[in-house]
């Protein structure tokens, strides 16, 4: 179909109402009517289902959209009957129908009144469906989420690696691949399964200027979100959480400590899902905790935050769920708190599947890790994996590695030593084992070609581990090295990294974060060092005007100690001041005054959090199971079968067994003691824990050996003791 420009920019307005076509649409719109392949790549919130919607408004038949969710697919169909008087002007076709709906979906189409359709892929697969569309005038394919058909993608689909030869069946039509996320290879992946190797490529930037990225040590994390909620307490954001069971829990969390908040994940009634949804959107709650299904298509444009209570899987899925920030243009801020166990976590996931599927997952992971741990610009790290050039200075300040940079050293040498090790390796090893190699460390791969790197292994061990995996990701993003995908990640030296080695120049490094446990505050304390010095300092000074004033020495009124407790607790109530270290209700009152005002008065001025500040009011532990507990052990059931009722590990359970006896309530373990011991035995022991100052486990672990108790023996020993006895 041929059209001018001039008319296009017309339809555009009197259909969407828009003056005016954003970056490459316009470019990509004329590029499908005249009846040629497309590939877009195209960052979130960029406007890709535009590039469709029209060509499909304006042509002949109508246009099957392949989309991987029903919530999105729902999503736009309402926005596009939203343009329109007809509502079958657009149609979702997939399992959510009823046979009545189906068939008037179907009837739309053959008469010609819809002019799109929105397919799952599971649902285009189905042979009566494709039957029917053969019958069917079709004027495009969409497929919308392209990255999906890459298995070197972070969210590979199996029935998207179908849609060429289902295309093939239903009719010729002119293809548009769309994707806010994929590398280099994934394109290529994509391009070759569909088999439009001749599409025009339209590559947009990936580069969202209005989104600030950070990374935060993840140390109290619910605290840590509530605490950055509340200062945007007016503000919409987003929660991603990895597991249905986290969002819940987390969604909760927030709504006890009075934040508007709200869950969404797959395993909620679909009823609920999209009546949280809408609540959402009509800004009838701030806050949505989620499930990576939560946000594909979303039209809310005022996300100011997206956070991650858990590092992603992937930069893919990390890319496009924060890209859900800041659509409308303004600032975007985008948390992530990271913590290494959460690796660990992801690894699991990938228990039980292919090989190969594993390799990439872990691959993927790599990538997660890099990202979050460089102490590079962290726009010029993502933009480098999406296979795009970027100068950090662009940054201007919207990451948290440019707005307080680390320090930069000189790197050449080390440069050097890691690309003459990947070329003695004979460009064999991923990052990992090459870091090793450097520091003298080895795993079964190394082992196996230890005669071939003998005389590299261990050149680099004056320094740690992570400061070869920082040089690696830096030389990878100046294109010294590459990662060849194929072999998961394994690293190869560039045309641009042997002109280095044969001639060296200076090239300024700085060493990745660590995201080790940050105890500093706790030492200073321990040492009798105040964690605010400034504080501390103007309390001492405090101190020695009254003392003058008075009469008396300065440690009289309150000794160094109080003084450190004041810096670190900030009280600003007499009730807070008389539960300082050494102070108590007589001295609070006595001398305490003038320092509850200058403390109040610092921490106005210095817009200090105080730790009383934030008290999170938890949710009540579900697996404090009290009542279950008793009737149980009263019914005579096994201690196994008690936990395995509850889904609890009998560690667990013998947990909450100790705490209920401890409160003062009895537990009925007759038959469990019978059965592990005669009652002579059972006095015996009894009469140890009598004799012990605390009846502790510790000490009962020290007297009685291996052969004669184990651990979870002596725990069962001691509740007894303290139910029968002790109670």
């Amino acid at each position: 179909m041929s059209i001018s420009k001039d008319v296009l920019r017309k339809k555009l307005k009197s259909i969407f109402g828009y003056s005016s076509f954003r970056r490459k649409q316009e470019e990509i719109i004329l590029n499908l009517l005249a009846n040629n392949d497309s590939m877009v790549i195209m960052p979130t919130g960029g406007g890709k289902s535009m590039c469709y919607q029209l060509p499909a408004l304006l042509s002949e038949g109508c246009a099957i959209i392949v989309s991987p969710l029903i919530a999105l697919m729902k999503n736009q169909v309402d926005v596009l009957r939203g343009f329109y008087q007809n509502n079958n002007i657009a149609h979702v076709l997939n399992s959510s129908l009823t046979k009545t709906q189906t068939n008037q979906v179907k009837s739309d189409i053959i008469n010609g009144i819809t002019k799109l359709v929105y397919v799952a892929p599971e649902s285009l697969i189905k042979q009566e469906n494709i039957q029917f569309l053969k019958k069917t005038k079709i004027s495009l394919f969409a497929i919308d989420e392209a990255h999906c058909i890459s298995e070197w993608g972070h969210d590979f689909r199996p029935e998207y690696r179908k849609l060429r030869s289902i295309i093939d069946n239903i009719g010729k039509a002119p293809i548009i691949a769309l994707t806010a996320t994929a590398t280099p290879k994934v394109r290529a992946d994509i391009m070759k399964n569909l088999q439009i190797n001749d599409a025009k490529l339209f590559l947009d930037s990936f580069n969202r200027s209005n989104l600030f990225y950070e990374i935060i040590q993840k140390k109290d994390v619910a605290k840590q979100i509530i605490q950055y909620i509340n200062n945007r307490s007016e503000e919409s954001g987003i929660v991603y959480c990895l597991s249905r069971k986290k969002v819940e829990e987390i969604a909760e969390t927030l709504q006890i400590n009075g934040i508007k908040a709200l869950p969404y994940h797959a395993g909620l009634d679909a009823k609920q899902r999209v009546a949280n949804q809408e609540a959402f959107l009509m800004d009838d709650c701030n806050v949505i905790v989620a499930t990576i299904a939560f946000g594909m298509g979303i039209d809310k444009p005022d996300i100011r935050y997206v956070i991650h209570h858990d590092i992603p899987k992937s930069l893919e899925g990390y890319y496009q769920e924060t890209g859900r920030a800041g659509r409308d243009g303004g600032k975007g801020d985008l948390i992530t708190f990271y913590d290494y166990k959460d690796i660990e976590k992801l690894e699991k996931f990938l228990q039980g599947k292919p090989v190969a599927e594993q390799e990439v997952g872990r691959l993927l992971i790599m990538e997660t890790i890099a990202f979050s741990e460089t102490s590079m610009c962290r726009r010029k790290y993502l933009l480098h994996y999406f296979g795009e050039e970027f100068d950090a200075l662009n940054c201007e300040n919207m990451c948290d590695n440019c707005k307080n940079p680390k320090e930069k050293v000189e790197g050449e040498k080390y440069i050097k030593a890691i690309l003459e090790s990947i070329i003695e390796c004979k460009e064999r090893f991923k990052p990992k084992e090459i870091a090793k190699i450097m520091i003298g460390e080895s795993n079964s791969l190394i082992k196996q070609h230890m005669s071939q790197i003998a005389s590299i292994f261990g050149n680099g061990k004056e320094k740690p581990i992570g400061f070869w995996h920082s040089i690696i990701r830096q030389i990878y993003v100046k294109k010294l090295i590459t990662k060849e995908i194929e072999s998961y990640g394994v690293l190869k030296i560039t045309e641009k990294g042997k002109k280095f080695l044969r001639e060296p120049y200076s090239i300024k490094i700085t060493e990745d974060h660590t995201y080790e446990a940050d105890n500093s505050k706790n030492i200073n304390t321990l040492k009798g060092q105040a964690a605010d010095q400034v504080l501390f300092k103007l309390l001492k000074s405090l101190r020695k005007k009254m003392a003058k004033k008075i009469g008396l020495p300065p440690a009289i009124l309150f000794m160094e100690p109080s003084l450190i407790d004041m810096a670190n607790q900030y009280p600003v109530t007499m009730e807070e001041m008389s539960q300082v270290q050494g102070v108590g209700q007589g001295k609070a009152e006595k001398y305490g005054k003038e320092f509850i005002v200058t403390i109040k008065k610092y921490v106005e001025e210095n817009d200090i959090v105080r730790p009383q500040d934030i008290i999170v009011r938890s949710v009540a532990n579900k697996s404090n199971n009290k009542i279950y507990i008793i009737q149980s052990l009263d019914k005579k059931l096994p201690i196994e079968d008690i936990a395995k009722g509850k889904g609890l590990s009998v560690n667990d359970l013998l947990t909450e067994m100790e705490e209920i006896v401890e409160k003062g309530t009895k537990l009925n373990l007759k038959h469990i003691m019978s059965d592990m011991m005669e009652e002579e035995e059972i006095d015996e022991i009894n009469d140890f824990f009598r004799e012990t100052e605390n009846f502790s486990f510790d000490e009962a672990r020290m007297e009685f050996s291996e052969d004669e108790f184990n651990d979870e023996e002596i725990r069962i020993l001691r509740i007894n003791f303290i139910s029968q006895i002790a109670n």
